[in-house]
């Protein structure tokens, strides 16, 4: 190291080579000037001496330049090689990122595409249902329309009515609106035989007490909602009782049908003094289910009231083919007879038959001495002689 102007220089730094190349043109002048003026060889060897340390010391400087420089390369070339290999290592890195990242957002949307499919189908099956409840709901208003109408409440316990008692019996067996010798006309009448007679199915529905016994919060409301009920139930049975039951045309009796099971069930629950006074004026009621299992009582009356209709038809077919029978049997005995006498005519045809068949070979033989008059077999001779 050298120090120049206070500041320390290493050998093989630029400037102190090229200060040590001015150094040296300045003493190759000074060499000139000296030979120039003459000077003695003597003078100039010191100065000669100097010169060949200092250009020895400047080759050195040249070749340590020069190492350096080999070095630096060195170090440039393994950095360059470092750097390349770091930068492969990088981008592979990068690649497996890239290539995981990929991976994971392809498998991301393939999931998200999945639950999204889920979930419009999810979507679909909610409108779907929600379409079917304001479908019903519809439905429900339409009915709660035809409920909040007599008119049509009625009708629709008829219609009701009517498909119970279709299921149940034939179409012969029953008449829907018929009408009564009095001019009442009966929502069904089932036509049975005597006894009991024809009976009267008439569908009543009274929604407005039990809607007012369902609204009742209060005891008082309770009570007049309860009396409201009793007072409705039992108007229905007088009618019924009074239209429907007439003595040598219907049965004693006559069935009131409640198209609610609800209402029937709070009949029974907590109005039973209203199912005796049906009882005591001969009018049943019954409820959907109920009317299904006495209408298929009422099919088994039918069925049985049928066959002893037709059982003294039965008895006289029956006399018919005992006689037809005993003609049979009776023709089949003469049949026997003419078999018989006819087995009898046979073998007597048969036994002329081997005799007549004997003479004919003697005949052939000419054995006149051995014919003879033979005894004639019994009946043959009668039947010559008739």
């Amino acid at each position: 190291m050298i120090e120049i102007a206070g500041q320390i220089y290493h050998w093989n730094d630029p400037l102190v080579l090229v200060i040590a190349g001015v150094a040296l043109v300045v003493l190759g002048f000074f060499v000139l000037i000296l030979r120039a003026t003459g000077q003695s060889a003597r003078a100039t060897e010191p100065l000669l001496r100097e010169m060949g340390w200092l250009g020895q010391r400047v080759q050195n400087l040249s070749e340590g330049q020069e190492r350096l420089a080999g070095g630096l390369n060195h170090v440039s070339e393994t950095q360059a090689h470092s750097q390349t290999a770091m930068l492969q290592l990088m981008e592979k890195r990068l690649a497996e990122v890239q290539r995981g990242m990929t991976e994971s957002l392809q498998g991301t949307s393939t999931r998200t595409a999945h639950s999204l499919g889920e979930l419009q189908q999810r979507l679909a099956t909610i409108d779907k249902a929600q379409a079917n409840i304001e479908k019903l709901s519809g439905n429900v208003l339409g009915l709660q329309d035809i409920l909040s109408n007599k008119q049509t409440r009625g009708a629709f316990g008829e219609i009701q009515l009517n498909d119970i008692v279709r299921k149940a019996l034939p179409s012969d067996a029953y008449t829907m609106q018929a009408t009564l010798s009095n001019g009442k006309r009966a929502d069904c009448l089932i036509h049975l035989p005597n006894p009991p007679g024809p009976i009267v199915i008439d569908s009543k529905f009274p929604l407005e007490a039990y809607e007012a016994l369902r609204r009742a919060g209060t005891s008082a409301e309770q009570t007049e909602a309860a009396r409201f009920m009793r007072l409705s139930v039992r108007a229905h049975i007088k009618a019924i009782s009074e239209k429907y039951i007439l003595e040598g045309e219907t049965a004693d009796g006559a069935l009131l049908f409640l198209p609610s099971e609800a209402v029937y069930a709070e009949l029974h629950a907590n109005f039973p003094e209203l199912v005796r006074d049906g009882f005591a004026a001969k009018v049943w009621i019954v409820s959907p289910t109920t009317c299904m299992a006495t209408l298929n009582t009422m099919r088994a009356v039918l069925k049985d009231a049928r066959m002893r209709e037709q059982a003294g038809a039965i008895r006289a077919t029956l006399r018919l083919l005992h006689r037809d029978v005993e003609l049979v049997v009776s023709r089949v005995d003469k049949l026997n007879t003419h078999f018989h006498q006819a087995r009898t005519d046979l073998e007597g045809i048969s036994t002329a038959a081997e005799r007549a068949g004997k003479r004919a070979a003697k005949l052939d033989n000419f054995d006149f001495e051995e014919l003879a008059p033979e005894p004639a077999p019994p009946g043959i001779g009668k039947a010559a002689a008739e």
